[in-house]
């Protein structure tokens, strides 16, 4: 219920403390913390995650870097999320990233900083919002593969141009999607978040009760798989390039920041979207990768792209343990529909923390024709910058066609570009901004620069593992092309940077007439 002083309701809290930051309020605030969470737990959604990179885990460590893997990722994002959540609780602006960048370098380097953490931001979220459409369009592939038969008994295999069709025709549906009015928007987060809770509960409890085949506790909880085929033996090289999976599914969480002009309380109920949605998928996602590993019992076959699902373990796995059972794998596929539904609430919920981040940046002039992406509608909804994430997300896919180490390469901007984005603010906290940094109703108290620190040193170790060889020999099509793409992008900014941008980007803009630039 709201209180009324004096005949007048007070306003908002993020509201308020947006003005003091020098802007207006343009977007709609309509959402709950509930919906804040949503947003970002649909995002991360471990359904999407896991299943998309189960292969990978499988083929680098098995059960061990599964089961252990994911609880040493989950631990250092934690430490990522609380010092953003700490952040965003002080700066709770649509912007995000670069707007905490900005203010936290000083004013000297701010502009700067902006610049670079803006842009390795909204690359990186294109990037995630391309990898996950593509990553269902896959999936659909593998659907229709299995209810034709699966590969063994003539199923129909699509073509690469047949899958790109298909990342194209669900862009364009959550385009449209993202057009509607926040409050439906807000609507279709909370059916995602529940969607993937529930179809997480679903699947972890179905599949192994279904199986006829299902692997030990020692198993699971002790097999490391060096089985590998590309040429690694190392087990602790093994389990740090393994541990990809559960750090490619962590991510996506700042969708709390850049909702957070539209989040009621957003000061407080920001920090508490960014933190609930990492720690609920730590546990909800644990007990799926338990659940799907009990039924692992022939790794090779699983990961074989002979096996009637060409080689998509997870698909491979549910389609075997209802057709083992009932004689027809009907059952696996409809667990499947299940996975491909939390993967649309996913890259329909991307594309929404996508297009804030287009609007924000453009709003401070970083992007070319900025007075167009951050215009909104008459239902406070920036249009333009939805359908141009959209269309540039079909774009980033065409490199599929070419190759898909080249795409794999792409997508690799997916975690490191974010992950860089996310931690340079938590640095300029930790270090420049060390006391002067005025925290929010949230904060980490004195605890805030240890876990800052803890924070920006996994990163800078991350970016390193996922820049090692993941096969030998190193050919053309065995390289990881992902410093090349992640390195490229730091050159192309930097250069733009030097050669027209410093000259008039001057780090965020406010709109309201009584405050200036940043």
């Amino acid at each position: 219920m709201v209180s009324v002083v004096n005949g007048k309701t007070p306003q908002d809290s993020g509201h308020s403390r947006l003005n003091e930051l020098g802007y207006k309020q343009e977007l709609k605030r309509d959402l709950s913390v509930l919906s804040n969470f949503a947003f970002s737990f649909s995002i991360i959604s471990v359904l999407t995650g896991i299943t998309t990179l189960y292969n990978s885990g499988l083929r680098f460590g098995g059960p061990v870097v599964l089961v252990y893997g994911w609880l040493v990722a989950g631990g250092f994002t934690m430490a990522v999320g609380l010092s953003m959540a700490e952040i965003c609780s002080s700066y709770p602006t649509s912007g995000g990233l670069y707007y905490w960048s900005a203010k936290l370098a000083g004013t000297s380097w701010a502009p700067f900083a902006s610049w670079i953490t803006g842009w390795y931001n909204i690359v990186g979220q294109w990037a995630v919002t391309t990898s996950v459409n593509f990553s269902l369009a896959q999936l659909i592939q593998v659907i229709i593969l299995l209810s034709t038969g699966g590969k063994n008994e003539g199923g129909y295999v699509a073509s690469k141009y047949i899958v790109l069709a298909i990342h194209a025709g669900l862009l364009l549906v959550h385009a449209i999607i993202n057009s509607l009015p926040i409050s439906w928007l807000s609507f279709f987060g909370q059916v995602a978040a529940a969607w993937n809770i529930l179809g997480v509960f679903f699947l972890m409890i179905c599949v192994p009760l279904v199986a006829k085949e299902r692997a030990s506790a020692e198993f699971v909880f002790t097999h490391f798989n060096t089985n590998n085929e590309v040429g690694i033996s190392s087990k602790p090289y093994i389990f740090l390039i393994g541990l990809l999976m559960s750090q490619y599914t962590l991510t996506g969480y700042d969708a709390s920041a850049h909702m957070s002009e539209e989040t009621k309380s957003a000061d407080i109920n920001g920090p508490k979207g960014i933190i609930s949605s990492i720690g609920i998928s730590i546990i909800v996602g644990w007990g799926y990768l338990l659940g799907i590993t009990f039924t692992v019992t022939d790794i090779p076959s699983l990961l074989s792209p002979d096996n009637d699902a060409g080689g998509y373990a997870i698909a491979e796995i549910f389609y075997q343990a209802f057709k083992s059972r009932f004689g027809s794998g009907t059952g696996g596929i409809i667990c499947l529909l299940v996975v491909a539904v939390a993967i649309f609430f996913c890259a329909m919920s991307s594309l929404t923390s996508n297009s804030r981040m287009v609007y924000a940046f453009s709003r401070d002039g970083a992007m070319p024709f900025s007075s167009i992406w951050h215009k909104v509608n008459q239902h406070e909804v920036p249009i333009y910058a939805v359908w141009l994430s959209a269309f540039i997300a079909f774009c980033m896919a065409l490199t599929s066609l070419g190759s898909i180490v080249a795409f794999q390469a792409m997508t690799s901007i997916a975690v490191i570009g974010l992950y860089i984005a996310y931690a340079l603010p938590i640095f300029f906290r930790v270090t420049l901004a060390r006391k002067s940094f005025v925290p929010g109703p949230f904060n980490l108290g004195r605890y805030g620069i240890f876990v800052g620190w803890i924070a920006v040193l996994w990163v800078a170790t991350i970016s390193v593992l996922f820049s090692l060889p993941v096969a030998y020999p190193i050919t053309d099509q065995t390289l990881n092309y992902t410093p090349v793409a992640v390195g490229g992008l730091f050159i192309i900014v930097v250069s733009y940077w030097l050669v027209n941008a410093r000259y008039w980007f001057k780090g965020p803009i406010t709109n309201v007439d009584t405050h200036s630039n940043v």
